[in-house]
């Protein structure tokens, strides 16, 4: 039977399979934009499962058209099993590369645990190597749960995942929340990690993880021993230099500022800091407006152009 268009009421959508994909908030803000704009432009892909249309493709169009209100969605409805569906979950997303390693990872441990296959027999039914089947598996065994849960709700994502597991699973979760709070990228993750992992004892590692600044901003990493630059002139190579050696404690007081601990600060605490930190504000402005006089220069010379 060939696949069939049909126009299906939004509430004969069976979600069940949405567990093996991450509802990250700003990818359904960005479907909500386009579907209140546009419309709906794709049909979702369903199989017909006991009575009702078994989402296999288009779960976050679903949920926005919940929030719209809208009542029914163009469907295209295939006529295959609970396996060959879990399999197009992969198939579907892979020219546009629209799946997180750790959605891939859900779906192929989902076929090894209740299909009865095997790493080689995932690898000929998805096309992928069996390096790539077992990378992915090997994620999934190595994440604790409660950090998985986070990747599932796209607080973290693989790329986080992937600095995690190289911590023992007791330690994943305190260091995956100062990711999150601190909204780290993947290149900060793994050099939070590193230092985790150097840390001498249990006292040093919550030590990190209360002052993550010491390890996350060290510009001894980042810089040459000798920032000269060639390019640049005596004042260029002095004016470099103070940047770099502004951007570290200009980050540690962001850093600081983010902690969620501020928001437990007695009245008396915030009047003896406020005074200071509208100092700060004051610098900041100054800051900006001597850097703006960089950005009018180069203004200027491009209309001499």
């Amino acid at each position: 039977m060939k696949p069939r268009i049909e126009e299906i009421p939004i509430e004969e959508f069976d979600l069940s399979l949405a567990g093996m994909r991450i509802m990250n908030p700003d990818w359904i803000s960005r479907i909500q934009d386009s579907m209140w704009l546009h419309g709906q432009l794709q049909p979702v892909i369903a199989r017909k499962h006991e009575g009702r249309y078994q989402i296999i493709d288009g779960f976050k169009r679903v949920y926005v058209s919940m929030d719209l209100m809208i009542k029914t969605l163009r469907c295209q409805v295939l006529d295959i099993d609970l396996q060959q569906a879990k399999l197009l979950i992969l198939s579907y997303n892979r020219p546009q590369q629209s799946m997180e390693v750790w959605e891939e990872a859900m779906v192929l441990e989902n076929l090894l645990k209740t299909h009865d296959l095997s790493q080689r027999s995932l690898s000929t039914l998805t096309g992928y190597s069996r390096s790539w089947v077992s990378r992915r598996l090997s994620l999934i065994s190595k994440i604790d749960e409660e950090v998985a849960t986070e990747i599932r709700m796209g607080s973290l994502t693989s790329r986080h995942a992937r600095a995690l597991m190289r911590l023992p699973r007791g330690n994943q979760m305190g260091v995956a929340r100062v990711i999150i709070n601190l909204g780290l990228s993947s290149r900060l993750s793994e050099r939070l990690v590193d230092g985790f992992l150097k840390a001498e004892d249990e006292d040093k590692q919550r030590d990190i993880l209360k002052h993550p600044e010491q390890i996350l901003w060290d510009y001894t990493q980042d810089w040459p021993n000798d920032p000269h630059d060639g390019r640049l002139s005596s004042y260029g190579n002095d004016l470099m230099i103070s940047i770099i050696n502004f951007l570290h404690p200009a980050r540690t007081l962001f850093l600081q500022l983010q902690d969620p601990r501020i928001e437990e600060l007695k009245e008396t605490e915030k009047v003896i800091i406020t005074p200071f930190l509208g100092d700060v504000s004051g610098y900041v402005a100054k800051l900006t407006g001597a850097i703006g006089q960089l950005q009018i220069l180069k203004h200027e010379e491009q209309d001499e152009r």
